[in-house]
């Protein structure tokens, strides 16, 4: 019920907190725990968390096959995620269920499509789609962004795409992620500016995508939420937020800044150093002390901000 207050009040991290609460409970009630863990669910969508929102649909489903919401929501994580493919037969279970359910009628018909896309035809519809509204938007956030000292690495495909905000893929040490596809930095109407920000977990080859980080959002408080419980590919249990430290990578010169968590994404996006590329500010996180940690920073130089 206090989870349902906050998600009724906007307050999604404490509604993730709330619901997290009261799973640890226990409860042996199938039903009660499926509803938790899609409330949950829904609450981390709303925060841009869509690798954990999906986790949580695929455990209500577990819990309860027949939870349309469930099923609903986790077709709606694919779509963010851009996994066409898995979205598709998440709607075709949820239909099989109840064959006029309108969201799953529309989200099938519109995965189907963009899955059976070619890439030529989707870059064409995307120059077709960048008006001149949309360039000088694009303008002015570059603008906004050499007033917070921030430096933007644009790396466009070609020269007709030098003002598309579009994104490229993200590699790191031979593993990659195309989570953060078709999301943008975006101004609210407050003349913020809210990221979509990447973690990477080399010791697990495992990501994490924030659709919207507000820039003056403190890492711990995303943390917090992201950690709220215990990913499962982290056998060992030792992924807690007070366990952590994250750096970002100086390529240039090969070398490595240790944040501080307290930190807020614009106070590390105005380092001197630090460069987004891609449009995707990128994170790395390691457990402390650990002998992966130890021996992925073997060598490297090592700076704290």
């Amino acid at each position: 019920n206090e989870g349902n207050e906050y998600f009724k009040e906007k307050d999604y991290k404490r509604a993730v907190i709330s619901y997290t609460e009261g799973l640890k409970k226990g409860s042996g009630d199938p039903e009660l725990n499926a509803v938790l863990y899609t409330n949950r669910g829904a609450a981390q969508f709303y925060l841009g968390n869509y690798r954990s929102a999906l986790n949580d649909a695929i455990q209500a489903k577990k819990l309860k096959p027949t939870h349309l919401k469930a099923i609903i929501r986790g077709a709606l994580c694919h779509m963010e995620l851009k996994n066409f493919s898995e979205a598709i037969q998440w709607c075709e279970e949820g239909l099989q269920i109840d064959s006029k359910e309108k969201k799953l009628v529309e989200m099938r018909a519109k995965a189907d499509k963009l899955k059976g896309k070619d890439p030529e035809g989707t870059l064409l519809e995307l120059r077709t789609d960048f008006s001149i509204h949309k360039q000088c938007r694009a303008v002015m956030c570059i603008d906004l962004l050499g007033e917070r000292n921030i430096k933007l690495v644009l790396e466009p495909s070609n020269e007709e795409e030098e003002i598309s905000d579009g994104l490229a893929e993200i590699s790191l040490d031979g593993f990659h992620s195309d989570n953060a596809t078709g999301a943008k930095v975006h101004l609210d109407a407050d003349g913020n500016l809210h990221w979509p920000v990447l973690f990477l977990y080399p010791e697990h080859e495992q990501t994490d995508f924030i659709a919207a980080f507000h820039e003056n959002c403190r890492f711990i408080d995303h943390l917090m939420v992201m950690f709220a419980e215990l990913p499962p590919w982290d056998l060992e249990r030792k992924y807690l937020p007070s366990n952590l430290e994250l750096y970002f990578e100086d390529e240039e010169r090969a070398e490595m800044y240790k944040l501080n968590q307290e930190h807020t994404l614009l106070q590390v996006l105005q380092h001197e150093r630090y460069f987004v590329k891609a449009g995707t500010p990128t994170v790395l996180a390691f457990v402390k002390h650990s002998p992966f940690s130890k021996k992925y920073f073997s060598g490297k130089k090592v700076h704290r901000l």
